[in-house]
């Protein structure tokens, strides 16, 4: 008798495991899931200069809003911070970066620090040649790249000018990532974007750390500093606020300085790898842009061949990683398209199997917010991507999260990548909850001229289950999972095929996800038997469609 009673409790038990195992793009595509709006979505409202956590702590010229990043290979990284107070006002005089030292003491133990590095440093200024308007010139900003790493191992380091009293940082910590290879892989990558500096950010970035992540990817939209005035006046809509009173799109680089002291907890220890959006643009004199996003962060440009802090690629273990610019030209006879033909030739999916990308603004969203914004670059970079096997392509701008099946040319295809877009980081503009299906809400497919999106391709459908109109009237096919909620993701590669994807909602407990699904690889299935960068353009039986 017992006997049978033990046979029951092992076959319920094994029911229970089988219905708590993620679902797997192996088993073909998902059906559309839409999450009812939740009214609980966070407190999106910016940390005033008040708080403790964004005001300046270091005295005379010791470093703050330190930060790791990685270079190209793991057997490099770069290690950034600022000294000094940044100025604000009619006039200001920019430090002289020569004033203190850019230097790096590192080892393998926190009471051994026996190497050392030296490296750069500039001062950035915004300014605005309107009567009236604040000008910004930052503190000195210091890069150091640390070469001859050891990879796979936790370094010690100090930070800033030994040369100088009270100018050297207390001891911080990161792990370098696995040597280039297919069978090491980081533990955990944190993927977050549009996070901005509100209390809903600190509830992602607390979420997002407690999941103790070996590597941050931010995909845009950093500190939303181009939400202010010169004054320091914000709100949740520029345009809507000040768009007609103002001769020229404000920010209060503050907010940039406030962002890089509180992160410094998490930057510090864990590296961070940044690309830019449309917040970063922030134009000032002379037809300036991205003044504050090229100097504030380190980036493998040189390493990777890029010379650009718009696009670059890097490896970490067997996953060769393309941030690719959304606010670059990205046309097929521009730089960036040059420079994307020649890395991905050099990818050898044997040594690195895993092909994984980011920029800014999504291909696939569904959210009437960006709907097709950038079908100018889907148009002129998918089939490139798409030919060396692109396996996931994070992306944000839009303030939701969404997941796709495998996709490509808006149809179904099992050898297409998976796209996630992850915007939800807790920004204070407000969270997208209008989906381009529902009726009523399908965006004027007219252009939208916009200087740095490169035109706007976007037309309606001429095949499929969309063809004659613009939008869908239903949730999209490609489209597996969306919801309107704060949050993050963490992506855990397992080996050469197998990747777990978890997303976690801001409102959920610490460990939960809200959307998890096994991404698997079919290199046997995608990629040419006798040359591993080029997939075999498998195709599903889906009606394929396309734009105009």
């Amino acid at each position: 008798m017992w006997w049978g009673s033990l046979l029951l409790l092992l076959l319920l038990a094994a029911a229970v495991a089988a219905a708590a195992e993620p679902a797997s793009t192996l088993t073909g595509p998902s059906r559309p899931v839409t999450v009812a709006l939740r009214e609980d979505r966070g407190h999106a409202v910016d940390l005033p200069d008040t708080d403790p956590r964004v005001q300046r702590r270091a005295t005379g010229w010791a470093p703050e809003q330190i930060a790791v990043a990685l270079s190209a290979a793991p057997t490099s990284a770069w290690v950034s911070w600022i000294t000094g107070e940044f100025q604000m006002g009619g006039t200001v005089k920019p430090l002289d970066p020569g004033t203190v030292g850019s230097v790096v003491r590192y080892g393998l133990a926190a009471d051994s620090l026996v190497r050392q590095a030296s490296g750069d440093a500039l001062v950035y200024s915004q300014l605005y040649p309107f009567e009236g308007l604040q000008n910004y010139t930052s503190g000195i900003i210091h890069h150091v790249r640390l070469q001859g790493l050891e990879p796979a191992t936790k370094y010690y380091y100090q930070c800033g000018d030994p040369a100088l009293p009270g100018a050297m940082s207390a001891v911080h910590a990161f792990r370098t990532m696995p040597a280039v290879g297919p069978r090491s892989y980081p533990g955990r990558i944190a993927v977050v974007g549009d996070l901005g500096l509100t209390y809903n950010t600190t509830s992602t970035v607390d979420h997002m750390a407690s999941n103790r992540p070996d590597l941050v990817l931010l995909v845009g939209d950093v500190c939303y500093a181009n939400m202010y005035l010169t004054n320091g006046t914000g709100a949740d809509c520029y345009s809507c606020a000040f768009g007609k009173s103002t001769p020229i799109h404000e920010t209060y680089q503050p907010r940039w300085d406030y962002w890089g002291r509180y992160m410094e907890a998490v930057t510090s220890g864990t590296p961070m790898m940044v690309v830019e959006g449309n917040h970063e643009i922030e134009e000032q004199i002379g037809n300036k842009t991205f003044a504050a996003y090229r100097s504030r962060f380190a980036f493998p440009s040189t390493e990777s061949g890029s010379f650009s802090p718009f696009y670059y690629s890097f490896d970490a273990g067997g996953i060769h990683f393309l941030m690719l610019g959304a606010y670059a030209d990205y046309g097929r006879s521009g730089e960036q398209y040059r420079w994307l033909e020649k890395d991905l030739a050099k990818v050898d999916r044997s040594v690195t199997p895993w092909l994984v990308a980011g920029w800014h603004a999504p291909w696939y969203t569904t959210y009437k917010a960006h709907y097709r914004e950038v079908e100018c670059m889907r148009v002129a970079m998918e089939e490139l991507l798409y030919s060396h096997g692109l396996d996931i392509a994070f992306t944000g701008h839009v303030h939701a999260y969404e997941r796709s099946n495998r996709v490509f040319n808006y149809t179904l295809d099992p050898c297409g990548a998976v796209h996630i877009s992850v915007g939800d980081g807790g920004n204070r503009e407000k969270m997208a909850t209008t989906h381009a299906d529902e009726p009523g809400h399908c965006p004027d497919p007219r252009p939208k001229p916009n200087a740095f999106i490169g035109g706007f391709c976007a037309s309606n459908f001429t095949s499929g289950p969309a063809a004659g109109r613009f939008c869908w009237d239903r949730q999209p096919d490609y489209s597996a999972y969306r919801e309107s909620s704060f949050g993050h993701g963490i992506l855990e590669v397992k080996n050469e095929t197998h990747a777990l994807w978890r997303w976690h909602r801001n409102q959920d407990h610490y460990g939960s996800a809200g959307d998890e699904i096994y991404i698997v690889r079919e290199p046997h299935r995608c990629l040419h038997k006798h040359n591993s960068s080029r997939p075999a353009h498998g195709r599903s039986n889906t009606t394929r469609e396309s734009g105009g």
